[in-house]
């Protein structure tokens, strides 16, 4: 009964947003000038193969009736099919998927690996002697300030000059080689990573500062506790629900697709799949891209609930109504 009471509402929560999203997705793509006849007819085509093509793919009923056949088709596990290949949207996607899968876990790993140490350590320094805790703010400012694809435009310009070792295009599949494959996704990884550091890094820290104000923190000071057990045992539990909260925003954006560094790595995964469909004016790809985020998102943020029941029990307990 206890987890019927926690998992009703979010159930509920996220079939509304699911609706939102696939309403919203489903008429701004009609919105954006330049419809499909239009890109794969060009502007010198006739009237009645406009025509011809519109009715072919029922483009000419009204939007809400269209809305309703494709909500009612993905009820049924129907995602549809291209309309520049022709081919089953969701064969492309689960195609794509492992791609995109191995460089959002190579980014969240490395991001992780370097800025929740970097966000506890500038946390505790903060106000310490020598700056420490300033030059945490200075490095997480740093990282945030500097777009992706800035970064990934950069790196593109270094290694194509110079190679040093490392690949810019030209993606190798896993299954061809662990080395090779590793050198055409460092450069997406790092360049996506920058900011994901910046941000772990920014959020453990002030996660740390905040509970290090708190009155149990004082107390175990007071009975002689030493630091290191005090940060083990209080602090770093207690600041971790921000992280938790990031790590699986964050995480969801990168399996959504992290679009830009794919499509300037030519990294043939889920977000270069949706950008160039959203070129070709492929409704049907674009739609299922987006709503698919959209799920990966919502789950990822149930999750996260879980998460946190599991860190404090007492937030499960709140959130139960228990």
């Amino acid at each position: 009964m206890r987890l019927i009471y926690f998992l009703a509402p979010r159930l509920l929560i996220a079939a509304i947003t699911m609706f939102g999203v696939a309403l919203l997705v489903f008429l701004s793509l009609r919105l954006i000038p330049g419809g499909y006849a239009d890109i794969v007819l060009g502007p010198f085509a006739t009237g009645a193969a406009r025509d011809l093509l519109i009715q072919r793919y029922g483009l000419d009923e009204p939007i809400f009736v269209q809305f309703g056949k494709w909500l009612w088709a993905l009820l049924q596990g129907d995602f549809g099919n291209s309309m520049v290949t022709n081919k089953p949207v969701i064969d492309e996607f689960l195609r794509r998927a492992p791609v995109t899968g191995e460089l959002a876990i190579l980014t969240l790993l490395l991001a992780l690996a370097i800025g929740l140490p970097l966000g506890v350590w500038s946390g505790l320094a903060e106000g310490g002697a020598g700056g420490k805790g300033r030059l945490g703010r200075l490095v997480g400012a740093l990282g945030a300030s500097v777009p992706d694809f800035v970064i990934g435009s950069a790196f593109i310009f270094i290694f194509s000059k110079w190679s040093l070792g490392l690949k810019v295009g030209g993606f190798v599949p896993l299954d061809q080689g662990l080395w090779d494959n590793l050198k055409t996704m460092i450069l997406p990884t790092v360049s996506l990573s920058v900011f994901a550091i910046a941000l772990f890094l920014r959020t453990t820290r002030d996660a740390v500062l905040r509970v290090m104000t708190d009155g149990h923190i004082l107390a175990a000071v007071a009975r002689g506790q030493r630091p290191r057990d005090i940060v083990r045992h209080h602090v770093l539990r207690n600041a971790a629900i921000p992280v938790v909260t990031v790590t699986a925003t964050y995480f969801g954006f990168l399996l959504g697709g992290a679009v830009i560094a794919e499509v300037l790595f030519s990294i043939p995964g889920v977000g270069y799949y949706i950008f160039s469909s959203l070129e070709e004016r492929d409704y049907a790809v674009v739609q299922a891209g987006v709503l698919l985020a959209a799920f990966v998102f919502v789950s990822l943020n149930m999750v996260a609930d879980f998460a946190y029941a599991l860190i404090d029990p007492r937030i499960g307990a709140a959130r139960s109504g228990t």
